[in-house]
């Protein structure tokens, strides 16, 4: 990390008593990067226990022992969180980031100042390139490069090898970052974020199908209130393919139906600070979609839904004259070791349709997720970032809110489920809460926006529109150099130029 100049403030903020409270707080300036939302029965609540089917789900064919996988994540939310892979003939060694919001297999291809290796194709006798170029963008960075196939292996994962489309990335900007110990990305989304186009099978769906497991996985992260850049050791978690490993989670798992799948849309009702609902518009949570992404690592939210949530935490707070740097992720917030104010900061609820339209639950988390460590500095200060961020592309669960969680993605069910995770505690008190039923009657009965026209769509549309440009301007062409006759200036004609600019889409 670049080195930053401190500006240590004393804040002093009177309380709603007589008495006064004195925070040692220092804010932090600088830039840092972050990486690269009634039935009761049908709501779908299930108990851990050794009767719950689901919780225990296994693969005939016994490809998967779970308790193998409890531990095969390493990384934290501001690096990403990772797994190994064996890729290729004879198999080469890749860490490759799990993202939840994207649809693509990808393994650096070349050299790149950031990663310490790349998959060299050339030495796999078991590559086979499709000759196909690809690019793919996100929210922060995109990559090119080329699609083909090859055999993976998960040492900590389901037995066996299969063969998964794997594109090549050759170039790229802002995607491989400064201490990333990953040189790949796994993209777990359904195959219509798939690029090319949706006929590239993503790597779930290859596994599904040639391993005959349940089409279910599910995540526990584990890096909540701890340090990334200051751990010496990666921390961890786990991607249970094919089923739910209950000692992952504390419980019960709590469903909310899949809106469309594409992302994991779900479908947000309402937030809460301290307690109190924001009052907004329920479709304003939902503007476009409200997906959970993995890959994210922020909970960003709409720029109404985030400018209210600021209010309501400065609000709700004891420090009315906080920086206004700290919100917009301009600046850190430090404090003294062992000085760290939590108490002063709310806890913070969204709310999610159940099962069932009439009913919902909550997930909470704590102050510990959304105020992040990132540093300690001198060994005299221990500095935070704003874990929340504004989105223009709707909103975003995070991992700073599934660090708190044991997500699971029932696809087969096309449900998404929460429970509080069995790691998200800190010093013996929990991050995370969950809670419900509560009925949903006081918001419409459906929130969700349609959802906007999904890119291969959007292509179609654009191609078609630049073919009827196309067909206009060959019309003016013509027009413009058929001789044009006015009476006596019959060997008269149009001298003037033109010329077409010719543009490039991707």
């Amino acid at each position: 990390m670049k080195t930053l100049s401190l500006l240590c403030l004393m804040f002093f903020f009177p309380s709603t008593c007589d008495s006064k409270f004195t925070f040692p707080l220092k804010i932090y300036t600088g830039n840092f990067n972050s990486s690269v939302d009634i039935d009761f029965s049908s709501l779908e609540k299930n108990e851990s226990s050794s009767t719950n089917e689901l919780s225990l789900a296994t693969d005939p064919s016994g490809k998967v022992n779970f308790l193998q996988m409890v531990n095969n994540l390493q990384g934290d939310s501001g690096r990403g969180y990772y797994i190994e892979m064996l890729l290729g003939t004879p198999s080469q060694t890749m860490n490759i980031l799990v993202d939840t919001g994207s649809s693509n297999f990808a393994v650096a291809g070349a050299p790149d100042p950031y990663i310490t290796h790349f998959f060299n194709s050339k030495l796999s006798s078991s590559y086979h390139s499709s000759g196909m170029e690809v690019s793919v963008r996100y929210t922060q960075g995109n990559w090119v490069g080329k699609l083909g196939t090859d055999i993976v292996a998960i040492p900590k994962g389901p037995n066996g090898t299969i063969t998964i489309n794997v594109a090549t990335i050759l170039q790229s900007e802002n995607f491989f970052l400064p201490r990333v110990n990953w040189q790949g990305i796994l993209g777990l989304a359904y195959k219509t974020l798939a690029r090319p186009d949706s006929s590239v099978e993503p790597f779930f769906d290859s596994l599904v199908r040639q391993t005959g497991i349940p089409d279910m996985f599910s995540l526990q992260m584990c890096g909540a209130g701890l340090s990334a850049s200051s751990t010496s050791d990666p921390l961890g978690g786990g991607l249970v393919m094919g089923g739910i490993e209950p000692t992952l989670y504390k419980g019960s798992i709590w469903y909310t139906p899949i809106k469309e799948e594409w992302y994991y849309q779900v479908e947000v009702l309402k937030l809460e600070v301290g307690g109190q609902n924001l009052n907004l518009d329920c479709q304003e949570y939902n503007t476009d979609k409200a997906i959970v992404d993995s890959g994210t690592t922020l909970l960003r939210l709409p720029h109404n839904v985030f400018n209210a949530v600021v209010d309501a935490i400065i609000a709700t707070s004891l420090i009315q004259q906080f920086s206004s740097g700290f919100w917009t992720g301009t600046t850190l917030a430090c404090w003294t070791k062992g000085e760290t104010q939590w108490s002063i900061f709310p806890k913070i609820s969204i709310y999610l349709r159940g099962m069932n339209a009439s009913q919902s639950f909550r997930i909470t988390i704590m102050p510990q997720l959304y105020i992040q460590l990132v540093a300690d500095v001198d060994n005299s200060l221990e500095c935070y970032r704003f874990g929340i961020a504004s989105s223009t592309s709707g909103l975003v669960i995070g991992a700073t809110v599934m660090e708190g969680f044991y997500v699971t993605f029932d696809r087969a069910q096309k449900k998404v489920g929460f429970a509080v995770s069995t790691c998200a505690e800190k010093s013996g008190s929990p991050l995370s809460e969950i809670g419900g039923p509560f009925l949903a009657s006081d918001v419409s009965s459906n929130c969700a926006k349609t959802p906007a026209i999904q890119e291969p769509v959007l292509w179609i549309i654009s191609y078609a529109l630049m073919g009827l440009c196309a067909f206009i301007l060959i019309i003016l062409v013509i027009l413009l150099l058929v001789p044009c006759r006015h009476g006596d200036d019959a060997g008269g004609g149009v001298t003037d130029e033109s010329s077409l600019i010719h543009h490039r889409f991707k």
